[in-house]
C-alpha cells in the first residue's frame, strides 16, 4: 500500500483491510470485486491484484517463504521488497535499495553513475543486515534529505565524498518533469427508481464509473464540478444530470444503496458527492 502512496493516506485503508482480511487465507479466498472495493481510492490497482495472487501462492506452498529468491518470486514483489523482507524478517544478507538509500549511497560515493547495488552490498553489515537496511533508509528519510541535507547532523559526513566536495545538493541529478496535460470531462448522473447507471471503467479493469456523453442521452442541469489529477494529467470534471430512453449495452443499473460494495473509480466517488448539493443552473 505504501508504494507510491503517502503514509497518512494509507493508514485508514490498511486498518480496514486487516479487519476484513486478518489472515493470508482470508485474502486468498476474497472475490476481486470485494478486494478492489476496499482498495478503491488508493490507485495503482495492480498492487491489490498482485497481493492477492501472492496470498494464493503463499497458501499453496504452505507458508511465507524465507529465502530471497522465493520471496522475489511472489507476485508484485521486486528486488527492493524482497531484499527488505528477507533481511529484516529473516536476517538474509541483501541490501534493500529504495529512493532514500539510493540518495545516501550516491552521495557517499559522490558519483551519480556509481553502481549502487554493488556499493550497498559492499557496505552491508552482514551480521545484522535488517538493522543496517533500516538505518540507511531512516538516514535518508530524516537526515540525508533531497533538497536540504542535514550534513552537520549526519554520522557519515566525514566519509561522504559529496559532502567533502560540496556537491551533495546536486546528487541525485534532478529528473526532468513531464509536461502537464489538462483535460475536460463531463460525467453523467442517470438515475431510475433508486438505481444509477454505471459503465465499466476503460482505464482500470474491474472498476465502474459514471458514463460520459453517448448517443441518445439528454443532458440535464449541472450538479457540480471538481478537479482530479492522475500523474501528469489534470482533469476538470463537470457533473450533469441526464436522461436516456435506452440503456447502452455495456452499462448496468446499480442500486444506489449498495454502491459502497463495488469498486468505483475515484472521479466517480467525487462526482457522486455532488448529489448531496443543490443543482447548479446551466
Amino acid at each position: 500500500m505504501l508504494q507510491q502512496t503517502r503514509v497518512a493516506a494509507v493508514i485508514p485503508y490498511y486498518e480496514r483491510f486487516l479487519k476484513r482480511f486478518p489472515s493470508v487465507e482470508d485474502l486468498a479466498r476474497a472475490s476481486e470485486t470485494e478486494l478492489l472495493a476496499l482498495w478503491s481510492g488508493l490507485g495503482y490497482y495492480s498492487r491489490a491484484r498482485n497481493m492477492q495472487t501472492a496470498a494464493r501462492q503463499i497458501v499453496e506452498i504452505g507458508g511465507f517463504p524465507r529465502d530471497y529468491s522465493s520471496i522475489r518470486a511472489l507476485a508484485g514483489v521486486g528486488d527492493y521488497t524482497a531484499a527488505a523482507v528477507a533481511s529484516i524478517a529473516f536476517g538474509r544478507p541483501y541490501a534493500a535499495i529504495d529512493g532514500n538509500v539510493r540518495r545516501v549511497i550516491m552521495r557517499l560515493a559522490g558519483d551519480s553513475t556509481a553502481d549502487l547495488g554493488a556499493t550497498a552490498t559492499k557496505l552491508l553489515d552482514k551480521r545484522d543486515p535488517g538493522r543496517w537496511n533500516q538505518a540507511v533508509m531512516e538516514l535518508g528519510a530524516t537526515v540525508c534529505l533531497p533538497r536540504d541535507p542535514l550534513c552537520s547532523a549526519c554520522p557519515l559526513a566525514l566519509a561522504c565524498v559529496a559532502n567533502r566536495r560540496g556537491i551533495q545538493r546536486d546528487l541525485p541529478p534532478p529528473k526532468k518533469k513531464p509536461s502537464i496535460v489538462r483535460k475536460e470531462r463531463t460525467l453523467l448522473v442517470i438515475r431510475r427508481k433508486g438505481r444509477i447507471l454505471l459503465t465499466p471503467s476503460p482505464r482500470v479493469s474491474g472498476f465502474w464509473e459514471l458514463p460520459e456523453a453517448f448517443s441518445g442521452v439528454r443532458l440535464g442541469p449541472k450538479l457540480g464540478a471538481f478537479r482530479h489529477a492522475i500523474t501528469n494529467s489534470q482533469y476538470h470534471f463537470e457533473v450533469r444530470e441526464a436522461r436516456i430512453a435506452t440503456r447502452p449495452r455495456e452499462c448496468r443499473w446499480w442500486d444506489e444503496a449498495k454502491l459502497l460494495e463495488i469498486p468505483l473509480s475515484t472521479p466517480t466517488k467525487k462526482a457522486l458527492k455532488c448529489l448531496h448539493t443543490p443543482p447548479i443552473a446551466p
